[in-house]
């Protein structure tokens, strides 16, 4: 799981970056951008949660 989870974050990061290339930073919240924008919100959230995964995982190992 915990390669399954680096691989996710990695993913999760390089979309991150196809996202932020897709701004037009004239026109923001318009057209494509707005996708862009509302992409870039979530894949946050998803690295986020897969953050607060692995800890809770490392919090669980050290309490056995």
């Amino acid at each position: 799981m915990k390669i399954f989870s680096y691989v996710i974050i990695v993913f999760a990061v390089a979309l991150l970056v196809l996202n932020i290339t897709m701004l037009d930073f004239n026109n923001l919240f318009q057209g494509d951008s707005l996708i862009a924008i509302i992409g870039i919100v979530a894949l946050l959230c998803a690295v986020c949660i897969v953050l607060i995964y692995r800890m809770s995982k490392m919090i669980d190992e050290k309490t056995k």
